[in-house]
C-alpha cells in the first residue's frame, strides 16, 4: 500500500468544505483528516495533529489565510483555495505550492495534488534523515556544520543572517539565512515562532507570560501579539 496524505480543509464556508471533501474522496492516496472553520481553529489543529496537505482559504475572520501562513512557517504543504486573485504573490512568498481560484475544478485540483506528490517524493529522503539524526545543517565559517536540534535554545533573526543560541556553545553562532527558510528543517512539534525575529525550542521554555518567555538559560524572549495564540 502506498503513501496516504492526510488533508486538512481550512475555510469559513461550509460549501467550500463540501466541494473540497468531494474532490479528496476521489483519490485513494488522499484522506480527509480534518476540517477547520476559522484561522484560530486551524492553528490549534495544526499544533495538535499531523497533516500532510492543507487547503487554505484566504478571506477568514480574525486570522486570515496569509496571517496563518506567517504564524506557521513550517506548516504542511499548503494549497490556497480562494475566490480572490489579489493575494497570489503573498501566498507564494509564504511558500504556498499552488493557488486555486473558486470554484475549483477537479482538473485544477488534480494538478495541485500532483505538485504536492512531487514535493513529497523529493523530500522523503531528507525528512527521513532529519527524523533519524535530528540535526540542523547550516553554513558557518565557510563549511557545513550540523547541530543537534535538542541543543538549540532559540534562533534570532538578524536581517539576512541569524543568531543561533545553543546550550553547548559559550557564544551564539552567526549564520546566513532567514527564519522562514530554516523553519523547514526544524521539527514543528519542538520549535515555534513566537515573534517575527525569534524561533524557540519549546522544551527549553522555563516560564511564559503574554509578552515574554524565559528560557532555560535565563534569557528573556519577547512574544509578538499575533503569536500569542501559539502559546496560550
Amino acid at each position: 500500500m502506498g503513501l496516504t496524505y492526510r488533508c486538512l480543509i481550512i475555510d469559513d464556508e461550509t460549501p467550500a468544505h463540501k466541494a473540497l471533501a468531494s474532490h479528496i474522496a476521489k483519490y485513494d492516496d488522499l484522506e480527509h483528516s480534518g476540517s477547520a472553520f476559522s484561522g484560530m481553529e486551524a492553528v490549534k489543529m495544526l499544533n495538535e495533529n499531523k497533516y500532510d496537505i492543507i487547503f487554505l482559504d484566504i478571506n477568514m475572520p480574525v486570522i486570515s489565510g496569509i496571517e496563518l501562513m506567517e504564524l506557521q512557517p513550517n506548516r504542511p504543504i499548503t494549497i490556497v483555495t480562494t475566490a480572490y486573485s489579489d493575494f497570489a504573490l503573498s501566498a507564494y512568498q509564504n511558500d504556498a505550492i499552488d493557488y486555486l481560484l473558486k470554484p475549483i475544478s477537479l482538473e485544477k485540483f488534480s494538478k495541485a495534488i500532483e505538485k504536492a506528490r512531487t514535493f513529497y517524493s523529493g523530500k522523503s529522503l531528507k525528512k527521513e534523515n532529519t527524523a533519524t539524526e535530528r540535526t540542523l545543517s547550516y553554513r558557518a565559517n565557510g563549511q557545513m556544520i550540523e547541530t543537534l536540534l535538542s541543543d538549540i535554545l532559540y534562533i534570532e533573526s538578524l536581517g539576512n543572517y541569524m543568531k543561533l543560541h545553543s546550550k553547548k556553545l559559550k557564544s551564539p553562532l552567526i549564520i546566513y539565512g532567514s527564519l522562514s527558510n530554516i523553519a523547514d528543517e526544524i521539527n514543528s512539534n519542538e520549535f515555534i515562532q513566537v515573534h517575527r525575529s525569534y524561533i524557540v525550542n519549546t522544551r527549553e521554555i522555563s516560564s511564559k507570560t503574554l509578552k515574554t518567555l524565559t528560557m532555560s538559560n535565563g534569557e528573556i524572549i519577547p512574544v509578538g501579539r499575533k503569536y500569542q495564540i501559539l502559546l496560550f
